[in-house]
């Protein structure tokens, strides 16, 4: 009887320390989310979604990214690869490839096809241009191609980047309502997918936005229809209830995207791939990539102070509260792993601060790219900029020579005419770039996001505060913490409860979960881990 009780915890033993890797890795990213969130709203949260994920994992406060520009597809690419823009290729959401002479989207592929129910163009995507390999692909690898990866998200690169190059799957969301993928992935969708699509659940949603708690709750945010919000899809006015029928009646079922409620079908849609994908149900870790977008598209539009955000928020706590139930149902407990972080956070409304007496203004891009070009024709006589967009400037060097122009002279020139621009702090030559010794701390970031085979001539840095964009909602792609400084939450298996607030990488990531599923590094990562973690 001894010896077989004693066999008994033997094995149980045995069991627990030889689950080395979990049933399910789910990581999470949440479009534009600033790590101030969680505090600002934190009362009006419940227990049960980003309070659990804090109160029973572990937070890192002061996680941020090192580079520039802070946009989706650099962000999605960076958490996933573990190494910054200048090497993984992925430099912005689209940009001017001086290699071909015109604007790259970040995920397009001219030799796929779309699968499902969307245009033409909303297919031809692949993760082609990311130059590494991913957790995911390292995963794929490490089990023989046994373990499954699937990404999704209302946007491509969101589905896309993060899945890697040897997905089962990617889906995101096409203008018709419907998820589709290309045919990188497969001939056909799954057929769960045409079921899921034909529920057209984008419908049942878009009916009425109100607000769902009572509108005291929302003192941490301006009042509604402040002059720093924009309008959804046409509406008179920024103002609760929102009718989302007549929106998605003259716009159609894109409009889900700038709602809370594309979180939502994001979340269904996921459920339903862990039940149909049969994920975390057997011996092989499997990886499911989700990256919620609604908040990018409303903090975009309506902006950082208002209440349609908090709520959206208040909202996506919900949603991950019902998901986390879901996976202790059908995974476990303690038989999967989360973590949850940010793409990129945001600025604030440059002209709320400017009312506030914070002496910054909004500067569109379009203006930049017009003062730029008169600038050209005055001084030259012609237009010698080929393209400016992300911050860079890029010359179009067939003119210069062919008017026998000094290329640095012409450069100079550009340096001095935009350092007379009120928003530009600092502009950085190719060759400085190039040259960075490290002591420059902006500068830094620039070098991590410049690939010399894509990026301009010239790279600016404006001046704290102020944004590239329009009078109302806001943006994001500066080097300074109001757009770097995003959440970090690790939660579930073999976690244990704990904050840090030292600053930390979002590159830190990917090699800190090889270390933790004793897989292969992503093959460009610099390998610094968050050891807190690991313990």
């Amino acid at each position: 009887m001894k010896f077989r009780f004693s066999l008994l915890i033997l094995l149980f033993v045995v069991n627990i320390y030889s689950q080395q890797r979990p049933k399910l890795v789910v990581g999470i990213v949440v479009d534009q989310m600033k790590m101030e969130y969680l505090y600002r709203f934190q009362n009006d949260f419940s227990v049960n979604g980003f309070k659990r994920l804090m109160d029973k994992g572990y937070t890192y406060h002061n996680a941020n990214y090192n580079y520039v520009p802070t946009y989706t597809a650099p962000g999605h690419a960076s958490i996933y690869t573990g190494v910054t823009p200048s090497v993984n290729g992925i430099v912005g959401n689209e940009w001017y490839s001086r290699a071909l002479s015109k604007v790259m989207y970040c995920t397009d592929d001219s030799t796929v096809k779309t699968l499902g129910t969307g245009s033409e163009l909303e297919g031809k995507m692949s993760p082609k241009n990311l130059l590494t390999t991913t957790i995911t692909d390292e995963l794929k690898l490490s089990t023989n191609f046994k373990g499954k990866v699937i990404g999704m998200s209302l946007k491509d690169r969101g589905a896309i980047l993060p899945a890697g190059h040897f997905a089962n799957w990617a889906f995101w969301l096409s203008n018709t309502g419907n998820f589709i993928s290309s045919t990188f992935y497969g001939d056909k969708l799954p057929e769960w997918v045409d079921k899921f699509n034909a529920e057209k659940r984008c419908e049942s949603y878009l009916k009425t936005w109100d607000l769902l708690k009572p509108k005291e709750t929302y003192n941490e945010s301006l009042e509604d229809d402040n002059p720093y919000e924009g309008k959804l899809y046409g509406v008179e006015k920024p103002i609760f209830p929102y009718n989302l029928k007549s929106m998605y009646d003259k716009s159609g079922a894109s409009v889900i995207r700038a709602t809370p409620f594309g979180n939502n079908i994001l979340a269904d849609f996921a459920k339903k791939t862990i039940l149909e994908e049969k994920l975390g149900q057997d011996n092989e870790t499997d990886f499911l990539a989700v990256s919620f977008s609604s908040t990018d598209y409303i903090g975009h539009i309506i902006g950082p102070r208002s209440i349609e955000l908090q709520d959206t928020y208040l909202r996506l706590d919900e949603t991950i509260a019902d998901f986390l139930n879901f996976l202790d149902k059908n995974i476990g407990k303690e038989n999967y792993l989360i973590f949850l972080t940010a793409d990129h956070a945001c600025a604030e409304n440059a002209k709320f601060l400017s009312d506030h007496k914070y002496n910054v203004i909004n500067i569109e891009t379009a203006s930049i790219q017009e003062k730029l070009k008169q600038f050209s024709l005055d001084k030259y006589g012609e237009n010698l900029v080929a393209n400016y967009s992300n911050f860079n400037l890029f010359l179009n060097k067939q003119i210069i020579a062919s008017k026998k122009l000094e290329l640095n002279n012409v450069k100079k020139d550009f340096v001095d005419f935009l350092m007379t621009q009120p928003q530009v702090k600092r502009v950085y030559t190719e060759e400085e770039i190039l040259s960075n010794s490290g002591a420059d701390y902006f500068l830094n970031f620039i070098f991590n996001g410049y690939d010399v085979t894509q990026n301009g001539d010239l790279v600016i840095l404006d001046k704290p505060g102020y944004i590239e964009y329009g009078p109302t909602g806001s943006s994001h792609g500066t080097a300074y913490m109001y757009d770097t400084n995003v959440p970090l939450l690790f939660f579930g298996w073999k976690i244990k409860h704990g904050e840090c607030h030292e600053k930390k990488l979002i590159t830190q990531i990917a090699p800190t979960l090889a270390q933790k599923l004793s897989l292969t590094m992503p093959n460009a990562t610099e390998g610094e881990v968050l050891q807190e973690i690991l313990k």
